[in-house]
This record gives C-alpha cells, sequence and structure tokens, in this order.
C-alpha cells in the first residue's frame, strides 16, 4: 500500500525520448532538425524554401487568374447570350409572322427601244431591268462578293468572322471604319427595312437574313442583290448602273468596270464616277487588289483591269434619246394605265436618224453659235404615217431635260404663213394671182418686209417663197383671221391661236413638235394621221398590252391645194429664203425668222419625211440667226444623212402652172414707188441697174404693232 504511494507521489519530468527508449531506460536525445546550424547553412535553407513558395504562389496566381479569367468569359458570355436571346424575341415578337414574309415587288421597268429594236432607255424607280446572273458579266458577282462578303458562300447570313475583324478594325481606328453585314443583311435592309442605326433594325436585319438563306439559295440571294442595290446616280441595279455609267449592258461589262461597279456600294453618290472618277477608279483598284489576293483574277488580268482609262461619266444622264424616253413616260400610263409591272415599249424612232439631229444640232452650234448668239435648238423628224423617227429638245440633255422640241411655245414668224395662203387658195386663188407687194396698214399696225424692201406686183408664189409680210397680210384680211386659224387647225396646230390680223406674220406660239406634224398633208397628200411615238407596248413575255391602230388619218386638205402648196413652197427652196436648204431631190418648206432674230425656223418635207428646226435661246434674247441661215443649214445636212441612197420621188398633187416655171427676176424697189406696177420688161431694164434682194422674211427690226379697234373688229 505504502509502495503504490509512494508511487502516485513520485515526479514525473518530461520527456523527449521514444517511448521504446524510456522503457529500455535511455537517455534525452534530439533530432538532427533540433540542431542549431551554422548562420551560412540556415540562410540558404530559408532562400530554397521562400523561392518555392514564390514558385508555388506564382504557379497559383497565373492559374488562378486564367482560370478566373475563364470562369467569368464564360458567365458573361452566357449572360450576353441570354440577353441577346431575350432582344431577339423582344423585338422579333413586334415583326409579323415569318409565314406572311414575301419578297417585295421589285419597282417595275420600262424598257424602251427603237424601231430596229436597240435600246433607247429605262425608265422607273430602277432605272434598269432585271437580269439573271447568268445573263450579267461574270466579273461582276466576283467583284461584289470580294469586296462585300468574301465568305458569301459559307456563312449562314450572318458572318462571326467578319464582324469580329469588323469590331477589331474598328477599335484599332478609333472610329466606325468597316461593317460586319453580310450581302444577305443588305439586301434584307434593302428589301424590308428602313436606314435607321437602332438596335431594333439590326436585330431585324439579323432575324430576316436568317429567314433569305433558309428560303433561298445563294445565287437567288446574290441576284436580288445585284438587281435591287444602288449604284449611285440614280441607277438601281447593275443593269441601269451599266447603262448609266458605261452606256453598254451588264452582260458586256469589262473585269474594270466591274471592280468600279462593285466599289461604288461603299459610298455611291461620293464615288460615283459623274462626281469623282478619280475616287471611283481609286475604290475599283482596291476591288481588283481583293479579288487578285482571293485567285479570282490572275496577274495579267489585274495589270490589263489596273492599266484600262479612268471612266468618266456625265453628270446626268446623257444622249439626245432620253427627251424621247421622257415623253414615252408622259404618253404611257395614258395608254396602258398603271405601271404595275415591267414593260417593254417599242417606239417609233430610228436611232440613226436621232443621233445624226443631235450630231446636226450639236455641231452647228458648236461652230457658230457664239457667232450668232444662240445657244439652244430643237429638232423633230416625222414621217407620212404620224410617226416620230427622232426629236431632240435641245443642245444637251445632260445639262437641262427640259424639252423644247414638245414643250416650248415660241413664235414660228413666216413658218406659220402656208396656214395663210392655203386658206386663200381654198378661196379660190392660185398660186399665180397677184397682189401688190407695198406697205399697207391695217388699223394703225404696219407690217413691214424683211429689212424694209418692197417688191411691188407679185405672185402668190413668188411672195410666198420670198416671205413677203405685206402680201401675206392682204392675204390674211382677204380670208378672215377665223378662216386661217381654221386652217391651221385642221392641218395639225393645237395651241391656241389669237385671232387678229398678226397671225398672218405667225405671232402666236407653237410647239416644234406640233408645227412639224402641222406640216405632214402637205408631204402626203392631205391627210392628217395621228402623231405617235409608241408603236406598241408588252410585257416582259410579250403579251400585248397597246398597239398603235394606223389607218386613222383622215383628209383635211384636197390634192389640188395640196398640189399648189407643194408647188409654191418648193420655189422656196428653188429661189426663195430656204435655197440653203437645197439637197438635190424633191422638197419643199418654209423659214420662219420672229422679232429680232429670237427664233430662226425651218420646217420643210420630201414625200419620205418631215422635218422641222428650231435656233433660239431660252430666255428670248435676240440672235443673229435667220431662218435661211443656220436652220435650213442644219434641216439640209439632216435631210441629206436621211435620205441617202433612197430614191427620189415627186411631192404630191401634181399642179402645174399655166407657164414655164423660172425664177422670177429680183428687184429691189423703192417704198415711195411700191404701188406702181412693174411690166416684165421695166423689171428687167431695172434689174441691171439695181442690186438684188436677199431672201425676204420677218426677221431684222421689231414690228410697230398697236392694234386697232378697226383690227379687232375685222380680226373677230
Amino acid at each position: 500500500m505504502k509502495q503504490e504511494m509512494a508511487k502516485r507521489k513520485r515526479r514525473i519530468e518530461p520527456s523527449f525520448e521514444r517511448p521504446a527508449a524510456r522503457r529500455r531506460g535511455g537517455a534525452l536525445s534530439v533530432s538532427h532538425s533540433d540542431r542549431v546550424l551554422p548562420p551560412q547553412r540556415r540562410r540558404k535553407s530559408s532562400k530554397k524554401r521562400k523561392s518555392r513558395r514564390a514558385s508555388r504562389a506564382r504557379r497559383s496566381g497565373f492559374f488562378g487568374f486564367m482560370k478566373g479569367f475563364v470562369y467569368w468569359s464564360l458567365v458573361l458570355s452566357l449572360w450576353a447570350g441570354i440577353a441577346g436571346i431575350g432582344v431577339a424575341a423582344f423585338y422579333g415578337a413586334q415583326m409579323p409572322s415569318a409565314t406572311t414574309w414575301t419578297i417585295p415587288d421589285r419597282p417595275p421597268n420600262v424598257k424602251i427601244l427603237a424601231v430596229d429594236g436597240s435600246l433607247i432607255a429605262n425608265r422607273g424607280m430602277t432605272g434598269g431591268e432585271a437580269v439573271g446572273l447568268h445573263e450579267m458579266s461574270t466579273f461582276i458577282p466576283q467583284a461584289v462578293i470580294a469586296i462585300e462578303d468574301r465568305r458569301f458562300y459559307s456563312h449562314f447570313g450572318i458572318d462571326p468572322i467578319g464582324l469580329a475583324r469588323a469590331m477589331v478594325e474598328n477599335v484599332i481606328q478609333g472610329r466606325l471604319t468597316q461593317g460586319g453585314s453580310t450581302i444577305t443583311q443588305q439586301l434584307a435592309k434593302n428589301l424590308f427595312l428602313e436606314p435607321d442605326r437602332t438596335i431594333e433594325r439590326k436585330v431585324q436585319e439579323v432575324l430576316l437574313a436568317l429567314w433569305l438563306e433558309h428560303k433561298y439559295n445563294k445565287d437567288q440571294i446574290l441576284e436580288m442583290y445585284l438587281n435591287r442595290v444602288y449604284f449611285g446616280s440614280g441607277a438601281y441595279g447593275v443593269e441601269a448602273a451599266s447603262q448609266r455609267y458605261f452606256h453598254k449592258s451588264a452582260h458586256d461589262v469589262t473585269l474594270a468596270e466591274a471592280a468600279l461597279l462593285a466599289g461604288l456600294l461603299k459610298a455611291p453618290s461620293r464615288l460615283s464616277p459623274a462626281r469623282d472618277p478619280n475616287a471611283a477608279e481609286e475604290r475599283a483598284q482596291v476591288v481588283l487588289s481583293a479579288m487578285r489576293s482571293q485567285g479570282m483574277i490572275g496577274d495579267s488580268e489585274l495589270a490589263a483591269a489596273i492599266s484600262a482609262p479612268a471612266t468618266r461619266a456625265a453628270a446626268y444622264w446623257s444622249g439626245s434619246e432620253h427627251y424621247v424616253a421622257d415623253r414615252v413616260m408622259e404618253e404611257l400610263p395614258i395608254l396602258i394605265g398603271n405601271i404595275e409591272r415591267d414593260v417593254v415599249v417599242h417606239t417609233t424612232i430610228d436611232l440613226a436618224l436621232q443621233k445624226e439631229a443631235e450630231r446636226t444640232i450639236r455641231q452647228l452650234i458648236d461652230e457658230k453659235g457664239k457667232e450668232l448668239h444662240v445657244s439652244q435648238g430643237a429638232f423633230v423628224a416625222i414621217d407620212g404615217t404620224g410617226a416620230v423617227r427622232a426629236m431632240v429638245g435641245g443642245y444637251d440633255y445632260a445639262n437641262s431635260q427640259f424639252d423644247r422640241a414638245s414643250e416650248a411655245r415660241r413664235q414660228p414668224g413666216s413658218a406659220f404663213k402656208p396656214f395663210v395662203f392655203m386658206a386663200a387658195l381654198e378661196q379660190g386663188r392660185t398660186p399665180d394671182s397677184v397682189r401688190n407687194d407695198a406697205p399697207v396698214k391695217i388699223g394703225t399696225w404696219t407690217p413691214n418686209n424683211y429689212r424694209g424692201k418692197y417688191h411691188g406686183p407679185v405672185t402668190l408664189s413668188e411672195a410666198l417663197a420670198r416671205s413677203l409680210n405685206s402680201v401675206a397680210a392682204q392675204l390674211a384680211m382677204e380670208a378672215g383671221p377665223k378662216k386661217v386659224i381654221e386652217v391651221a387647225k385642221r392641218m395639225g396646230i393645237e395651241s391656241e391661236l389669237q385671232s387678229n390680223a398678226s397671225i398672218a406674220l405667225g405671232t402666236s406660239e407653237v410647239t416644234p413638235l406640233e408645227l412639224t406634224a402641222a406640216y405632214i398633208p402637205f408631204a402626203n397628200g392631205g391627210f392628217r394621221p395621228q402623231v405617235h411615238f409608241i408603236e406598241r407596248a408588252t410585257t416582259t413575255q410579250d403579251r400585248l398590252l397597246y398597239k398603235h391602230q394606223g389607218g386613222r388619218a383622215v383628209r383635211v386638205a384636197s390634192s389640188e391645194v395640196i398640189g399648189m402648196m407643194n408647188a409654191m413652197m418648193a420655189d422656196t427652196l428653188r429661189y426663195g429664203s430656204g435655197r440653203a436648204a437645197d439637197f438635190g431631190w424633191p422638197a419643199a418648206g418654209k423659214t420662219g425668222t420672229t422679232q429680232s432674230s429670237r427664233d430662226a425656223w425651218f420646217v420643210g418635207y420630201t414625200s419620205n419625211l418631215v422635218t422641222g428646226v428650231w435656233f433660239g435661246n431660252d430666255d428670248g434674247r435676240p440672235t443673229k440667226a435667220t431662218g435661211s441661215s443656220l436652220p435650213a443649214e442644219a434641216w439640209r445636212k439632216f435631210m441629206s444623212a436621211a435620205h441617202k441612197g433612197v430614191p427620189a420621188t415627186p411631192l404630191p398633187g401634181g399642179w402645174q402652172p399655166a407657164g414655164p416655171r423660172e425664177a422670177p427676176p429680183i428687184v429691189e424697189q423703192a417704198v415711195g414707188n411700191a404701188s406702181e406696177r412693174l411690166e416684165p420688161s421695166q423689171a428687167s431694164a431695172q434689174r441691171s441697174s439695181r442690186r438684188p434682194v436677199p431672201p425676204a422674211d420677218v426677221g431684222g427690226p421689231p414690228q410697230k404693232r398697236q392694234l386697232s379697234i378697226m383690227e379687232i373688229i375685222l380680226g373677230n
């Protein structure tokens, strides 16, 4: 018991021995790690431990950062995707059901053709007809894909790679320099959306692009795009752009031209060759480089295309045929109603004659316009059936689209006199009837001859050939102004005519088109046809929409009267005021010059063609031209070309004078002796001592015209 108590009271000291050692009664001991090391070895060991800890920390920090970056990127991407789906669902819910989506009809095009089937112009909102991929130059779709959407045939309507590339480029540049839209997206925008820069519009564009890719194949999408995209200068679609800039079909476009067209899509208005040909050419070379880098063309093709001259286009559609196209577009709705589909219009225009008329007008104005103070001209040519073969409305359509041939009303001057003389013939007079060419006074109005010269007794034929004003005024008062107006209206004048004595000198305004048309009965034997530009109109599938009905011409003058008029007006070219118009064919016509030479005319005809020419200024400024100068020369040039190789045929009528048809002597007679009748022997004697008188016309100093009560009474 005592031993046990002693054991309990014995103090037990702590020991570092292993249990087995304690049991063996071993002494106190320490391990190697418990020993105190020298200072140098202790520092090295500490550095190693710190290095290992730093290395572990670095590895842990980098991988931790990457792990966190990937994690949060996935989280953000997930939320962005959810947000994108939500936005798409929100804006998509506001769109009509996809089952109701349809491609809107392309605005209708009117294709206007000449009589030989060659193209005059395209009209409509697009400015050109739709063409298939197989119908256009293969360079066009290649160039567009190369510069606009190089992965067009591989993406599903949206190009994530192209979008990312565009975003990176925009960030680098610090501004919006590239867009990520595909051709499909651009088509969706053009077909369905407004050009708003909003999230809603962009979401709708993406949804519509996906729908287009599901509904149509790639070629169909590309074809729709190329036929609707805007190429600048009013041209929508590749056909319109090809005609606008190159005056050729899209089928015939070269590699250099295709690159220019593709380059315009970035900024159609700014890069248009009609505005900045140098900028258009620089952009085209960017397109060519893109085509080469994508293997679409070789080095030789690239070099040839780059060396091609820059395209320079007029600021507007150029060519006088566009005056005709504008006129056709005015008449077409009247003939076929609203234009709701593509239409092909076959006109009466002979494009060779049209170009000849344009060339004649421009050449004479270029050569003599400055000298004669003339800046504008108009030209109309119509055959005996009323078909308009050529119409030029001005010097240059690109600079002025106002049609002076069918819209401008000008005084015809002496070119109106044939209706006065015709009224006299219908009342029983003949070309051999004699009137005294002397000063006359109607009320207080005294019409003067050209340069104030009078010829005494003359036949009506000579009076018309020399365009003597006093005789015309006498005949107008004898027949009566109302009768003169009735004849003019019957022949084809449609403008309002003033019923007064001065109508004899053509003071009422008319258009060149209607004045020329009123001469047609002289050329065809007395019939007034329906003047027309459109022969027929069809759909693109050749379904007939309209056809001009021939045989509507009505007789407006007897063959006898027509024969006498043709004989008199043939003298105008034979020895009268229109001698400069003579080109060796049986022809007739009449000059016309208004006061102060503001308007200069020549209207003449053969049995094949009636042609009217006008020269002057839009603002009515006086010129130095007369009907016997510039217009007569233009008429001769055109008619010579138009009748080249055509057998000559006589004018209708066949009236013969009582005696031989010789040019009467030209005698200048003083005003004081104008009332005296000269016998032929006296005229012959005087001719040797007096200088010849030039052909008379209305031009020269302004006529003193003040209507009296007597004139007004006589005019009514």
